[in-house]
């Protein structure tokens, strides 16, 4: 189990191509349950699976992460229809940050976001994004993964 507090910043992006990546990672994630600020979901990768709950809005949030196995992974992720998306997550390094870009599947289709977690509120405020990152996202709900589960891409309806 892993957990604390996330510290979190996300950016619209629009990749150059001569971008390379580290690592590649297919993501299914749903929601089993979203409350005000509170939300739980479930996310199946190869890296394995989790029970995710976190609370609050914005840059910095309470974060509390728990492994499943195959069995309560998918049981869990019938529960979510509705309320699911399909990522591929790719890391860089950028301006010594590690950064997961984000390429959404399915009716997200064309949404690529970078997320950056920090150590510490500080590092977050000093980082300066790179000029093919287009508009910072973070604490914009109809862009957090809860909001493009939930009610798809902003402006699509």
């Amino acid at each position: 189990m892993t957990g604390g507090t996330e510290i979190e910043r996300k950016f619209l992006l629009q990749l150059p191509p001569q971008l390379t990546f580290a690592r590649r990672e297919r993501i299914r994630q749903g929601y089993v349950a979203l409350d005000g600020d509170t939300e739980v979901r479930v996310r199946i990768s190869s890296k394995g699976s989790k029970l995710t709950i976190k609370h609050g809005r914005g840059a910095v949030r309470i974060e509390e992460e728990l492994t499943l196995d195959d069995r309560q992974a998918e049981s869990l992720w019938k529960l979510t229809e509705g309320r699911r998306l399909e990522k591929t997550r790719r890391s860089m390094r950028v301006h010594g940050a590690e950064v997961d870009v984000d390429e959404y599947a399915g009716q997200l289709e064309g949404l690529v976001v970078a997320e950056i977690e920090f150590p510490d509120e500080d590092a977050a405020m000093d980082f300066t994004p790179p000029a093919w990152f287009e508009r910072e996202l973070t604490g914009d709900e109809a862009y957090s993964n809860r909001g493009l589960a939930s009610d798809g891409l902003p402006g699509s309806a």
